[in-house]
Protein backbone atom coordinates (compact mmCIF):
# COMPACT_ATOMS: atom_id res chain seq x y z
CA UNK A 1 0.00 0.00 0.00
CA UNK A 2 1.23 3.49 -0.83
CA UNK A 3 0.48 6.79 0.92
CA UNK A 4 0.52 10.32 -0.46
CA UNK A 5 2.11 13.26 1.33
CA UNK A 6 -1.40 14.37 2.31
CA UNK A 7 -2.19 10.97 3.87
CA UNK A 8 1.12 10.97 5.75
CA UNK A 9 0.48 14.50 7.01
CA UNK A 10 -2.91 13.39 8.31
CA UNK A 11 -1.43 10.23 9.88
CA UNK A 12 1.12 12.23 11.90
CA UNK A 13 -0.93 15.42 12.34
CA UNK A 14 1.63 17.59 10.56
CA UNK A 15 1.63 19.72 7.42
CA UNK A 16 2.47 18.39 3.97
CA UNK A 17 5.55 20.64 4.04
CA UNK A 18 6.76 18.84 7.18
CA UNK A 19 6.51 15.50 5.37
CA UNK A 20 8.72 16.84 2.58
CA UNK A 21 11.12 18.38 5.11
CA UNK A 22 11.48 14.98 6.78
CA UNK A 23 12.15 13.40 3.38
CA UNK A 24 14.91 15.94 2.72
CA UNK A 25 16.54 16.17 6.16
CA UNK A 26 15.93 12.90 8.04
CA UNK A 27 18.08 10.10 6.62
CA UNK A 28 15.97 7.52 8.48
CA UNK A 29 12.72 8.71 6.87
CA UNK A 30 11.72 6.49 3.92
CA UNK A 31 12.47 7.74 0.45
CA UNK A 32 9.44 8.59 -1.67
CA UNK A 33 8.77 6.67 -4.88
CA UNK A 34 7.83 8.50 -8.06
CA UNK A 35 5.11 6.34 -9.59
CA UNK A 36 4.43 8.69 -12.50
CA UNK A 37 4.82 12.39 -13.28
CA UNK A 38 3.04 14.25 -10.49
CA UNK A 39 2.47 11.09 -8.43
CA UNK A 40 4.89 10.50 -5.56
CA UNK A 41 4.10 8.03 -2.79
CA UNK A 42 5.67 6.33 0.23
CA UNK A 43 5.37 2.63 1.05
CA UNK A 44 3.27 2.06 4.16
CA UNK A 45 5.49 -0.77 5.44
CA UNK A 46 8.57 1.49 5.26
CA UNK A 47 6.73 4.22 7.17
CA UNK A 48 5.69 1.70 9.83
CA UNK A 49 9.31 0.54 10.17
CA UNK A 50 10.37 4.20 10.58
CA UNK A 51 7.68 4.64 13.29
CA UNK A 52 8.89 1.54 15.13
CA UNK A 53 12.52 2.67 14.99
CA UNK A 54 11.56 6.07 16.43
CA UNK A 55 9.64 4.41 19.26
CA UNK A 56 12.60 2.17 20.07
CA UNK A 57 15.04 5.10 20.20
Amino acid sequence: MYLSDKQIAERYAVSRKTVWDWAKTDPAFPNPMKLSPGCTRWKLDELEAWENARRAA
